[in-house]
C-alpha cells in the first residue's frame, strides 16, 4: 500500500501566497498555496534522492578499485550476472534521465494555471507530463484492445455513467457527453476534438471500472484501456488557462478514486482545486458583471464537483484541503425554476428539492467545517466540546431528515452510509477534542456497528448499484479502527450497554440518537461487526490490492479484542446453561405456581430495581 509522510501532507497554517487570480488580487484576497508547497517539497525529495544515488555511485567506484581479484565464477551464472547488471543499469539510467529532467525543467516552468506556457510548441514540458509524474503510482500498461466496443455497449457505459455519477458530479452538462459519443462514432470521424476524445474515453473508463468486481475481470481491463486511450489527448486537453482543464482533471479524479494502483487521487485533486482557484471558480462573479445565467450555474456546479471530491478525498487521507472555506464566495448552484439560491454560509438548511449533486454539495460543506475546525485550524483544547459536536451532529441530521423522497433507494443508501461515517469521524478524537466523552464512545460504538451492517451487504453485491470506490475500503478500516479503539478504552460499560447520563437542561442541541436501544447482547453483536468489518475488505481486497494491507492491519488490531469477546462470549453461555440446568432442576422438585393479582406485590418481579427498561432509561435521559 502507497504510503505517506509529514512532508506529503504540509498543514493549513503554513500556507503562503501566491498566484492570485485576477479577481482575487483586485479584491485583496490571498490565495492558498498548500499545493505549490507540497510539490516543492516532492522536488526537494527528488533532488536529496540524486543527491544519494551519485554519491553511492561514487562510493561503489572507489570500493571496486580496492577490491582484490576474486575466483572467476561459472560462465552460465556470470553471464547471467551480466545480463543482469546491463538490465538493471539502464533502468537506472532511465530513471535518472527522468527525474533529472523533470527537475530541472521546474526551474523554468510557472506554476500557475491562468499561465499558458506549457505548449508543445514552446516547451517539451507539458502540464499533463507534470500532473502524470507527480500523481501516477505505476505507469499504465500498453494499450491491449485496439477495437472501440459497439455503440450500443458504449452508450450503456455512459447510462451507468450519467445515473450513478454525473448525477452526483455534474462537471459538464448531459449534452457534451452526447455530443462527444456522436462526434466519435460517426461514420468518418472528422474535426474531432480532443476534449470530446477525453471526455467519451474517461466516461467509458469510469462507467466500466465502475462496474468492476475483481482486478482481473473484463471490466476493469477495458477500463485501464480507456484510460490508455484517453492519455494520448492530454497534453492539449490539460492545458492551463481554460474551464475544459478543471472538467477534464475531474474526470480524471473520479476515475483515480477507482484505480489506487495507477493513480495518486490526493495529488490529482490538487492540481484539480489549483486551476479552479487561479481561473478564479472560488469567486462568483460580480453583480455588476452581465453573466449568463446558464453558465453561471454550470461554472457553480463545476466548481462545487471539484470542492466535493477534494473535501471526501481530504478526508478519507486524513489530509489538508486544496483551500479553505473563508476563501470562497460562491453560491451552490440550483435550477433556474428556483426563486432563490442557497448561500453557503446555510449548507444544510431549506433544503430545496433539486438534485442529488446539490445534496452531496451540502453534506460537503457541512463536513467541511466541522473537519476543519477539529484537525486543521489548531492544537488548542476547544472550549465547550460536547456542544459543538452535538450541533455539528445536529445540522447533519437535519440534513439526513429533509433528503426528498423521491431519492433512488441506492443514493439514499449511499446518503445513510455517509451520515453514519460523518457522525463517526465528527466525534473521534481530534487535535482540538483529544478525549472522546463516555457517551461519545457509546455512539461510535453503535454507528460503527450501524455503518458495516449497512455497507456489508452492498460491498458483495455483484452489481454497483452506486458510485462506491476504494475510499470506501479506507472508510471501513477507519470505522473499523475507531470501533476497536473505543472498545479497547471502555470494554465493560460498552458491552454491559451503559448509557451515560448527559445534562441537556442547560438548552443546546440534543445529542445525536442512539440506534439499537432494544438489544443488548454487545458481546455477540461487538463480534459480528469485526467479522462483518473483516469480510468487508477482504471483499474490497478482490477490487484493490491495497485493501489487501488494510484488511491485514485489521485483522493485527482487531485479534486480541477479538480473542476476549470470545471468551467472554463462551463465559457467558457457561452461565446460561448452569442457570437454565438449575432453573430445571428446581421446576422438577415444585409445583407450578401462577401469581395472581392480589399476589403480584410479593412476586420477585416487583422488587425495587426489577422490570427497570434500557428504552425507558433512554427516554428519561433525553426527556430534558
Amino acid at each position: 500500500m502507497h504510503r505517506y509522510n509529514a512532508l506529503d501532507s504540509p498543514l493549513l497554517r503554513v500556507s503562503r501566497p501566491v498566484a492570485a487570480c485576477s479577481r482575487c488580487r483586485a479584491a485583496k484576497i490571498k490565495a492558498c498555496a498548500l499545493y505549490v508547497a507540497s510539490l516543492e517539497s516532492r522536488v526537494e525529495k527528488l533532488e536529496k534522492r540524486i543527491a544519494y544515488a551519485k554519491l553511492r555511485k561514487a562510493s561503489v567506484t572507489m570500493h571496486e578499485g580496492d577490491s582484490p581479484p576474486m575466483t572467476p565464477p561459472d560462465r552460465k551464472d556470470s553471464l547471467a550476472a551480466i545480463r543482469a547488471a546491463i538490465q538493471g543499469k539502464a533502468a537506472r539510467r532511465r530513471e535518472a534521465t527522468d527525474v533529472n529532467e523533470l527537475v530541472s525543467d521546474f526551474g523554468f516552468m510557472t506554476v500557475n494555471a491562468t499561465m499558458r506556457d506549457f505548449d508543445t510548441t514552446t516547451t517539451s514540458l507539458t502540464f499533463a507530463k507534470l500532473i502524470l509524474a507527480a500523481s501516477l503510482n505505476e505507469p499504465l500498461p500498453r494499450l491491449k484492445n485496439p477495437q472501440m466496443p459497439s455503440r450500443q455497449t458504449a452508450m450503456a457505459l455512459l447510462q451507468y455513467y450519467l445515473e450513478n455519477v454525473l448525477s452526483l458530479f455534474p462537471a459538464f452538462p448531459e449534452t457534451t457527453l452526447f455530443n462527444a459519443l456522436d462526434a466519435v462514432y460517426q461514420e468518418n470521424p472528422q474535426n474531432v476534438e480532443d476534449f470530446d476524445y477525453w471526455v467519451l474515453y474517461m466516461v467509458l473508463a469510469i462507467g466500466s471500472v465502475c462496474q468492476s468486481r475483481s482486478s482481473t475481470d473484463t471490466y476493469y481491463k477495458d477500463g485501464v484501456d480507456f484510460v490508455v486511450r484517453a492519455l494520448k489527448f492530454a497534453d492539449h486537453v490539460l492545458m492551463p488557462g481554460y474551464p475544459q482543464q478543471i472538467q477534464a482533471l475531474i474526470l480524471l479524479v473520479q476515475y483515480s478514486t477507482l484505480d489506487p494502483a495507477h493513480f495518486d487521487s490526493w495529488q490529482l485533486i490538487g492540481f484539480t482545486c489549483r486551476a479552479a482557484v487561479d481561473l478564479g471558480f472560488h469567486q462568483d462573479p460580480p453583480k455588476e458583471q452581465q453573466v449568463d445565467k446558464r453558465a453561471l450555474q454550470q461554472r457553480r456546479k463545476i466548481f462545487y464537483s471539484a470542492y466535493a471530491l477534494d473535501r471526501s478525498i481530504s478526508m478519507v487521507h486524513a489530509r489538508p484541503f486544496s483551500f479553505t472555506d473563508d476563501a470562497i464566495t460562491v453560491a451552490f448552484p440550483a435550477d433556474h425554476s428556483s426563486a432563490s439560491v442557497s448561500e453557503p454560509e446555510s449548507p444544510i438548511s431549506n433544503l430545496p428539492a433539486l438534485d442529488a449533486s446539490l445534496l452531496v454539495f451540502q453534506l460537503r460543506k457541512a463536513q467541511s467545517t466541522w473537519y476543519q475546525e477539529l484537525f486543521q485550524s489548531s492544537r488548542d483544547p476547544l472550549h465547550h466540546s460536547s456542544q459543538y459536536l452535538w450541533q455539528m451532529c445536529y445540522e447533519m441530521r437535519v440534513w439526513s431528515e429533509n433528503l426528498p423522497k423521491h431519492l433512488p433507494t441506492a443514493t439514499r443508501e449511499l446518503f445513510d452510509l455517509e451520515l453514519l461515517y460523518s457522525y463517526v469521524y465528527c466525534l473521534a478524537p481530534s487535535c482540538r477534542f483529544p478525549s472522546v466523552s463516555e457517551l461519545g464512545k457509546t455512539l461510535i460504538f453503535e454507528y460503527s456497528m450501524s455503518y458495516i451492517q449497512k455497507l456489508l451487504p452492498i460491498a458483495k453485491d455483484p452489481i454497483n448499484t452506486a458510485f462506491y470506490t476504494y475510499h470506501d475500503a479506507l472508510r471501513v478500516y477507519f470505522i473499523g479502527s475507531q470501533f476497536i479503539a473505543v472498545l479497547s478504552d471502555n470494554l465493560n460499560s460498552l458491552l454491559q450497554g451503559i448509557i451515560p447520563f448527559v445534562d441537556t437542561s442547560a438548552g443546546g442541541p440534543p445529542p445525536p440518537p442512539i440506534p439499537n436501544m432494544g438489544r443488548t447482547d454487545n458481546v455477540s453483536r461487538s463480534i459480528v461487526c469485526i467479522e462483518q468489518i473483516i469480510e468487508a475488505l477482504k471483499t474490497y481486497g478482490e477490487r484493490w490490492d491495497d485493501s489487501k494491507a488494510l484488511k491485514s492491519s485489521f485483522e493485527a488490531q482487531s485479534t486480541g479484542m477479538l480473542g476476549e469477546l470470545y471468551r467472554r462470549q463462551e463465559e457467558k453461555q457457561q452461565q446460561q446453561q448452569q442457570q437454565q440446568y438449575h432453573q430445571d432442576i428446581r421446576d422438577s422438585h415444585s409445583p407450578s405456581t401462577t401469581v395472581s393479582g392480589t399476589d403480584y406485590k410479593s412476586s420477585p418481579q416487583s422488587h425495587l430495581g426489577d422490570g427497570w427498561s434500557l428504552d425507558q432509561f433512554t427516554e428519561d435521559i433525553y426527556k430534558g
